[in-house]
């Protein structure tokens, strides 16, 4: 049996005495997992997908990833190289004047060559549909183009395991079909929230329920 990508155990976290959002929530991801995660507003969704690369820490528990115990700062520096979370809100994304700067700065930052890393962005931006939009403005993109430039930014780290916020929120109804198909293609485990059960039906491969701060198996049906 292959060793998880992604454990927790026994994770608490809180926003505060008043603000318990998981309670002793165990969690384990393994290599080829597409993992749907279903909740109510407010039930932890996001903030566990922030737990996963050290954005925020628990109260308790203990979080695993690529095989090592990760609780300093200096754990998650490899763990958000390898594990491309993709925001609930596009804004907080993308900081770039162009489209073509934003989906650049992960690879750049990797220390990948210029010509590599043109090359990385072409290729990224032509699969999702975004081919010509390199030199467009970020901020006066709509909503769903802003939606798929994010997930360029992400899938150009070309990343090991995917953390996707919503990844179909904003889209129209071809644009989803396109991201489902390039997201059923991939080879990548990926833990997807989402309120949209239809999308994930046709792109995860179980689905967990966050709910009272644990998870839980759940049916999208």
């Amino acid at each position: 049996m292959s060793e998880p990508l992604i454990k927790l155990e026994e994770v608490d976290f809180s926003y505060g005495p008043e603000r318990p959002v998981l309670v002793g929530c165990s969690l384990s991801l393994e290599p080829g997992q597409r993992v749907g995660l279903i909740g109510a507003n407010g039930s932890g969704k996001s903030t566990l997908l922030r737990l996963i690369v050290g954005l925020i820490r628990p109260s308790a528990g203990r979080i695993e990833a690529f095989g090592k115990p990760r609780t300093r700062e200096a754990d998650f520096h490899e763990v958000r190289r390898r594990a491309g979370l993709l925001f609930q809100d596009a804004d907080d994304q993308l900081f770039c004047p162009t489209v073509a700067e934003d989906v650049a700065f992960g690879p750049l930052n990797l220390g990948k060559p210029r010509d590599e890393v043109r090359r990385i962005v072409a290729r990224t931006l032509q699969g999702l549909g975004l081919a010509g939009y390199e030199d467009r403005i970020t901020y006066k993109l709509s909503g769903g183009e802003k939606r798929l430039v994010c997930l360029a930014t992400v899938l150009a780290m070309e990343p090991d395991v995917l953390l996707l916020d919503e990844p179909a929120a904003g889209l129209d109804e071809q644009v989803e079909a396109r991201v489902v198909e390039i997201l059923a293609g991939l080879p990548q485990a990926m833990l997807i929230v989402s309120h949209d059960r239809r999308f994930l039906e046709r792109v995860a491969t179980g689905t967990l329920r966050l709910a009272g701060g644990r998870l839980e198996a759940a049916s999208v049906v």
